[in-house]
């Protein structure tokens, strides 16, 4: 729990991943230039003294994840949001099972979600029961710009794509995570637009959609969708480290989902490793709404629309009891390595490290 101003806040961090981008990986020009874009995010929004170098960047492993996400108490919980890339890399870059090594061995502190792909067809279907099966999945994390053999893309509006909806909702695989965002060289920027969402929503409304990056470039068409479809959340992954050294353009972004949305419908994510919720979470809930943005939208990043944001609304769409979570930290394997037993069992919690 992160201590903002004397006042505790949980934090779930909504996505995150564990991936392997070295070279003996690498089986397409495409995953280094993949990676190489991943590191140009990271060295542009990250405070100098914050940046790693890019032979540590492109496997962290295991033991440095939990580390960066938990040691200082900056997260308390993370979503694994997995990126397969199997036509770039030989093993993936980040699939389910890969995220599964921590997600099996920390099950009180990681959610696992997994992925389809609607080329793949009855295939990818059978997959998808399966990996429901083994990890009892409350979500899926979708990439409309993967690039699989000649494909250099799918929409969420395909018909295809709506059978493996109709699979998720029949397995009550509930949450549906779908990178519209900033397009990563060279997957193609349009296969990443946001439109598909609102067919999608709207034919499955006991779905949730969360559109991580919030559709950033496309951030207007996004919020008028996501008003539109009660069922459209979303998560700041991306948009989050403007907060760092954009403070100006996060208060816009941050004031138009909030106007649009409302309070119980943002999510926030570090997208670790390509920035560290160590610093990032004290970014953003240290961040402030201009003057000037106040006073358009009517919104405040209060601290409670900063409760919710941070973690409330992530452990409502995935059943997490933050109370009962609490409670189970004071004695789990994390705080005992962390020494961080104290924190969950005092009235005041520690401050995550500057």
């Amino acid at each position: 729990m992160y201590d903002h101003n004397g006042e505790e806040i949980f934090v779930i961090d909504g996505h995150v991943h564990l991936w392997d981008a070295t070279e003996g990986n690498i089986t397409h020009e495409g995953g280094e230039e993949f990676i190489q874009c991943f590191y140009d995010y990271h060295t542009t929004f990250t405070p100098e003294d914050r940046q790693w170098s890019i032979e540590e960047y492109r496997k962290y492993g295991a033991e440095r994840m939990v580390e960066d996400l938990f040691e200082n108490a900056a997260a308390d919980m993370a979503i694994f949001q997995p990126t397969y890339l199997t036509d770039f890399y030989g093993d993936g870059f980040n699939t389910t099972e890969q995220n599964a090594e921590l997600a099996t061995e920390y099950p009180e502190r990681f959610v696992l979600n997994g992925s389809f792909d609607p080329r793949d067809g009855e295939a990818g279907l059978e997959y998808l029961e399966d990996l429901h099966d083994t990890y009892d999945l409350q979500g899926v994390k979708l990439y409309t710009a993967e690039w699989r053999d000649e494909s250099k893309g799918w929409r969420l509006d395909d018909e295809e794509a709506f059978e493996f909806l109709e699979k998720c909702e029949e397995l009550g695989i509930e949450n549906i995570h779908a990178h519209k965002g900033p397009t990563i060289r060279p997957l193609n920027r349009d296969a990443f637009d946001v439109a598909d969402v609102d067919d999608a929503a709207s034919s499955f409304p006991n779905l949730n959609f969360i559109v991580e990056h919030v559709g950033l470039p496309r951030l207007d068409d996004f919020c008028w969708i996501a008003a539109q479809e009660p069922n459209v959340y979303g998560g700041l992954a991306v948009a989050a480290p403007f907060a760092q050294n954009r403070p100006a353009k996060f208060s816009e972004i941050l004031s138009e989902l909030l106007w649009w949305l409302g309070e119980d419908r943002v999510l926030f994510g570090s997208d670790y490793a390509i920035w560290n919720p160590d610093w990032l979470v004290e970014e953003v809930l240290e961040a402030e709404l201009t003057q000037e943005d106040r006073m358009e939208y009517g919104v405040e990043w209060d601290l409670e629309t900063k409760r919710k944001v941070m973690g409330e609304n992530a452990a409502e769409l995935y059943d997490i009891d933050i109370e009962a979570k609490k409670e189970q930290f004071r004695e789990d394997e994390i705080s005992q390595r962390f020494g961080l037993e104290d924190h969950y069992s005092s009235d005041a919690p520690a401050a995550a490290d500057d």
